[in-house]
């Protein structure tokens, strides 16, 4: 006994179901740009801050800035990259960290944007900080020969 008219039904049910699994075109993920460069404040690699790329719409990418000032974005845990378009630059020290303070223009009132493309981005940012918060002479350790 034959059936073609069974299993070619069965075939195209198959494939209707792993179009489910597999997704059928398009993606969630918004079409994304590699991300990198290097963070200075001062001159000195600020080692520890939390650098975040703000798209206009959608969801932020973030990364470390390691202790010579390098730094690569993260769209989510395993994907790098960042949302192509204009994006705002924010800087941010984690939760109980102790480093030099982030003047508001680079921080939560940040004036810092960029233009992410498809492809490879670099990005270098020479922070200054604000001389009412930076550390004054006198509260330097005294050097002792």
């Amino acid at each position: 006994m034959s059936f073609p008219l069974k299993s070619g039904v069965a075939a195209v049910l198959c494939l209707l179901c792993a179009s489910q699994f597999l997704g059928c075109g398009g993606s969630d993920l918004p079409e994304l740009g590699f991300v990198s460069g290097k963070v200075t404040m001062d001159g000195s690699p600020p080692g520890g801050v939390l650098i975040a790329f703000l798209p206009e719409n959608g969801r932020p990418s973030t990364a470390e800035v390691d202790a010579e000032g390098k730094y690569e974005l993260f769209y989510k845990k395993g994907l790098a990259g960042t949302k192509v378009g204009p994006n705002t630059v924010s800087f941010s020290w984690p939760t109980g960290s102790t480093g030099l303070a982030i003047p508001s223009k680079y921080a939560e009132k940040s004036e810092l944007k960029v233009d992410v493309k498809p492809g490879d981005n670099t990005f270098d940012f020479d922070l200054k900080s604000d001389p009412a918060t930076a550390p004054k002479a006198a509260d330097a350790p005294a050097i002792l020969d």
